[in-house]
């Protein structure tokens, strides 16, 4: 039996919820630690460009495949050209490999949260906390139930009563406390050497890694490549201006992103003199070095559960949109119902995180390719997965189902599509060159056939 597919209510609801799904770790925890690592302002500068070029081209192809087909990845692109259904199954891939390590990573954000409410900010600056932590097999596993489950309950309840009215809550307060963090870290004393770092470009230190790291910072944190967006394009109202949206969204993320940024580099300064051991900390910066800085701060604890509140809500809002996707993907295929569909991809979830959780305790000594569990995972969805997925994306729609698809879709009810040259450019030409030099990059630097 064909089930009836929930919709948005809006474009409004549309907008905070698509937004919900783009911020998230890859904002707060993610781009701050690849800007103090790779130039700060020099980061930031090919960032934006990729954001308004290729980001846009993507978003825009995407949600406009969902809207028009009314269905998740896997059904789209066999709607769209039955040739190209395998593209759907790839994109699916994407998002079912990420959500359980997402959902670790989640966990441990729900632990730094109780630490700085139970008042343990002092025991949490040891340099052995985060890494002790990890390694043990059954706190983390904990803190991770809870989190797969937050989510489970918000996709469950469904599109406008879960994952619609979660956003339209969640996103206004992520934005006061994110700009209320960012203006006390950067008048902390030391840091305008931090903003200064943050924001002018040293076009000495551009290099192809600064490239490959913005590309793949711009896929995991405008949640591209992974069926999310075609996912929520499927549940968009026709009426609604999915041009402008897009533009929305983009901006939304990308400023989220730029705060969060003005927030942590500015800080390491302030906190650690800028050094650059303290810069290259890289995933761990969030968890080692953020306890320091916040308890060298007057009110520090409080400054610290803020800046986790803000973290977990955002994370929450993506854990939402990458299990929504698994369930939208189960529900097309198997014509199962929500609340059945979320029961499978949330032991599925389980699962496969409670053995990444693990991956850095009893089962570290398992690696592939060199890399633990989560190393893993990040790698092949990241570098090698979304990156195909996006290639084959713009040369499907672009010389086989045609760009007049989106075209249409994006002029539906009248509307101009003013980038609609540029877009075509974008998509046939100069985002599968971009992809291809990207992809071959990433596997030959993991491979080792390359040093950076």
């Amino acid at each position: 039996m064909e089930q009836k597919r929930d919709s948005f209510s809006g474009k409004l609801g549309f907008v905070f919820a698509a937004a919900g799904s783009a911020v998230g770790l890859g904002n707060l925890w993610r781009f701050p630690y690849l800007a103090a690592k790779y130039g700060g302002g020099i980061f930031i500068l090919v960032y934006l460009i990729l954001a308004i070029t290729l980001g846009f081209t993507l978003m825009i192809t995407e949600i406009a495949i969902g809207r028009k087909t009314g269905l998740s990845t896997v059904g789209a692109f066999k709607k769209l050209d039955k040739r190209f259904g395998f593209i759907g199954y790839l994109g699916c891939i994407v998002p079912f490999i990420i959500t359980p390590y997402y959902c670790v990573i989640g966990g441990w954000v729900i632990k730094y949260l109780a630490v700085f409410v139970t008042g343990q900010v002092k025991a949490a600056t040891s340099d052995n906390y985060f890494s002790d932590f990890i390694a043990r097999p059954a706190e983390p596993l904990i803190w991770f139930i809870i989190f797969a489950a937050l989510t489970a309950i918000v996709v469950m309840i469904g599109v406008q009563k879960g994952i619609e009215k979660a956003s339209t809550i969640l996103m206004p307060i992520l934005v006061v406390l994110i700009l209320g963090v960012s203006v006390y870290c950067i008048t902390s004393p030391g840091a305008m050497e931090g903003v200064k770092y943050y924001l002018l470009p040293d076009f000495s230190a551009f290099s192809a890694t600064t490239v490959l790291a913005a590309m793949g910072q711009l896929f995991y944190s405008m949640s591209l490549a992974m069926g999310i967006m075609i996912t929520y394009g499927s549940y968009m109202k026709k009426e609604d201006d999915l041009r402008g949206s897009v533009r929305q969204i983009e901006i939304f993320d990308t400023a989220i992103a730029f705060l969060a940024g003005l927030m942590i580099v500015p800080s390491v300064f302030a906190f650690s003199g800028g050094s650059e051991e303290a810069l290259n900390k890289g995933p761990s910066l969030m968890f080692v070095t953020l306890p320091k800085v916040f308890e060298s701060m007057t009110f520090g604890g409080f400054i610290g559960a803020t800046f986790f509140i803000l973290v977990l809500f955002a994370a929450l809002t993506s854990s939402i949109s990458l299990l929504e996707t698994n369930v939208s993907i189960i529900c097309d295929k198997f014509g199962m119902d929500r609340k059945k569909s979320t029961l499978i991809a949330t032991i599925y979830v389980l699962v496969v995180g409670g053995l990444v959780s693990l991956g850095f305790g009893p089962l570290s000594f398992i690696k592939i390719l060199g890399l633990g569990l989560l190393d893993f995972f990040d790698f092949i969805s990241n570098s090698v997965l979304m990156p195909i997925v996006a290639l084959l994306t713009c040369i499907s729609i672009g010389f086989f189902v045609k760009p007049q698809v989106i075209y249409d879709e994006v002029e539906y009810g009248g509307r101009k599509f003013k980038e609609k040259k540029f877009y075509t450019i974008m998509l046939k030409w100069v985002s599968p060159i971009c992809l291809i030099l990207i992809l071959l990059f990433a596997v030959s630097e993991a491979m080792g056939w390359i040093k950076v």
